[in-house]
């Protein structure tokens, strides 16, 4: 009998990668799940718009906490052992919320909902395990670009059950989508050894880490309602600059870190990371911008009209173009290498926003750049992970993308301020309500596109990996085959 983390019978790769993926795509589907509802929150829980606020806003910051936690516990405990365990509060979250009558279980299960997105760095991390050489560059490729899968199926499947059912339906389908993943998992991924079996749970670092993490996602998130020059929101951007501080002090000091900062701070590894938050920046921008065009009426003269439904039916082309972009970008990170392709990806998504600021007049043509950013994102995070795991050993491989999937969170974060900053100030009237105005619209895309330059460029300057020798640092691999670990 196998042991809860002891090498299992062979696994079959496809209903892995299959697995894995499907677990991402739905940990990221409870992100955008409650999107169609903003404008309704308030009257289904009978609160005031600033209390429903936090329904989305909480997600976010659990997940930004729970995500590198979840990759340092899936080294130490074992990746099977933590993907079933991300399962549980996703379910449990979708069920209280299911159940809601007022906006504080709301939130808790919200809440709830954010620690799934553990899954991610997880199911990448578990590949390097488990899935033969010759197919991990695709499968790490799909299941990297699991969270920008989810977020574009997210949108429009949760527009059509809000507009044709209950509410309430939502909740109860992404609680079976949990089952389903927890029963999938269960039955396909294998146990693994604990990479860092021994090693001590860095408690101090998690918290630091949760403190500054909150502070600072907070900060960026609500700012632009707070006010930015508020006492409120700078005195939680000097808490995070203390708190992560001293977070940094610690984690270089203590014997076994929840993030190995000396890792980090290594070339490719830093850098990838920073191409990473440009890459979440760049991907979140039309996420914010697409869907108020389909949706803003006609009389403004660049809206196009659209329902809630129909906006979300253009917008799914681009989540089903990362499924077929992700293998073929495998494909490429195996030919090319993972820095060309993150480069590439970059380029992609800024050829998309130029071509949005010429076609942004048809709902075809926001389908057709959506399409365009979708696949240059499913390029570039399928790229990231590669580029991650083949600069650090075995041991640090789920915390390492853990740090890797939360610097992209934090590109969203960073792009949805920025952009909701640019589109309030930005603004017409039309029958005495303010609207984003078109060139604020124009903005928003040009700096979307902008921010994919800035990575791609950073990209150009990640270091090749060095040569595979006997002396190099367990993980890292030649730049063609990156993802491979090494017997040092």
């Amino acid at each position: 009998m196998n042991t809860p983390e002891s090498p299992a019978e062979k696994p079959h790769p496809t209903a892995v990668i299959a697995t894995l993926a499907f677990g991402g795509t739905v940990a990221a589907i409870m992100q955008t799940l409650v999107t169609p509802l903003i404008a309704e929150l308030p009257q289904i829980l009978d609160t005031p718009a600033s209390n429903a606020a936090w329904v989305i806003t909480v997600t976010l910051l659990v997940a930004g906490v729970a995500v590198p936690i979840a990759g340092r516990l899936g080294d130490l405990l074992g990746k099977r052992t933590m993907l079933l365990a991300c399962t549980v509060p996703l379910m449990a979250g979708s069920v209280i919320c299911a159940l809601a009558t007022s906006v504080v279980p709301m939130i808790v299960g919200r809440g709830m909902q954010g620690l799934g997105m553990g899954i991610v760095p997880l199911g990448i991390a578990m590949l390097r395990d488990v899935v033969p050489p010759a197919r991990l560059s695709g499968a790490i490729a799909l299941v990297s670009a699991s969270m920008g899968i989810g977020g574009g199926l997210g949108l429009p499947i949760a527009s059509a059950v809000a507009e044709y059912t209950s509410w309430r339906v939502l909740f109860w389908g992404a609680a079976v989508l949990a089952a389903v993943v927890g029963t999938l998992i269960w039955t396909f991924v294998p146990a693994t050894p604990a990479a860092a079996r021994g090693q001590r749970f860095d408690l101090p670092g998690a918290l630091g880490l949760a403190v500054g993490l909150v502070s600072l996602l907070l900060a960026i998130s609500k700012g632009a309602d707070w006010g930015w020059a508020s006492g409120t929101t700078l005195g939680l951007f000097a808490l995070a600059v203390v708190a992560l501080g001293t977070w940094g002090w610690w984690e270089t000091r203590t014997t076994d870190p929840l993030v190995d900062l000396r890792t980090t701070a290594r070339p490719r590894v830093l850098m990838t990371n920073i191409a990473s938050v440009f890459v979440g920046v760049g991907m979140y921008a039309q996420m914010l911008v697409f869907p108020q065009l389909l949706q803003l009426p006609e009389a403004t003269g660049y809206g196009l009209g659209q329902s809630m439904l129909a906006a979300g039916l253009w917008m799914a082309p681009g989540g089903l173009t990362m499924m077929v972009i992700s293998p073929l970008g495998g494909k490429l990170i195996d030919s090319r290498g993972p820095k060309f392709t993150l480069a590439t990806g970059a380029l992609v998504i800024a050829v998309g926003y130029g071509l949005a600021l010429v076609l942004m007049g048809t709902a075809l043509g926001l389908m057709i750049t959506g399409i365009v950013i979708s696949s240059g994102v499913a390029l570039a995070y399928g790229s990231m992970p590669a580029l991650i795991m083949g600069a650090v050993p075995m041991s640090e491989t789920a915390a390492a993308n853990g740090f890797n999937t939360l610097m992209r969170s934090l590109g969203t974060t960073i792009g949805s301020a920025v952009i909701g900053v640019v589109l309030a100030q930005m603004t017409m009237n039309l029958g005495g309500v303010t609207l984003a105005s078109e060139n604020g619209f124009r903005v928003a895309l040009v700096l979307g596109g902008a921010v994919c330059l800035v990575s791609a460029l950073v990209a150009a300057f990640i270091p090749a990996a060095r040569p595979a020798t006997g002396q190099d640092t367990p993980g890292a691999q030649p730049e063609s085959a990156p993802a491979q670990p090494v017997e040092a």
